[in-house]
């Protein structure tokens, strides 16, 4: 929620109104299960970020969705059908 949130309303690129990214988040927050970050996930994003190379807030996608079993994740910025310790990475916009 927080990369989108960053995503939709950075000042170089501002996609959506403060307000309006706001109001959708909540609505994705009712519509979806929100993992927590925990202790857990910062450590296992670190091990990403060593043995797999990857950007510390990339690698905190992966390892929350590493270690609450989801199997995909759609993301523009993994390399397109990436799978890393059994994580999909899907590019939604490649969907279309």
């Amino acid at each position: 929620m927080g990369e989108f949130f960053i995503a939709t309303t950075r000042a170089k690129r501002q996609l959506l109104e403060i307000s309006e990214a706001s109001d959708r988040i909540r609505n994705y927050i009712s519509a979806c299960h929100v993992v927590d970050v925990t202790q857990l996930i910062i450590l296992e994003a670190i091990r990403g970020v060593e043995v797999h190379k990857l950007a510390y807030w990339d690698a905190q996608i992966w390892a929350t969705a590493r270690l609450n079993q989801i199997s995909e994740v759609y993301s523009e910025d993994f390399n397109v059908g990436a799978t890393i310790e059994g994580v999909k990475f899907t590019n939604p916009l490649t969907l279309m």
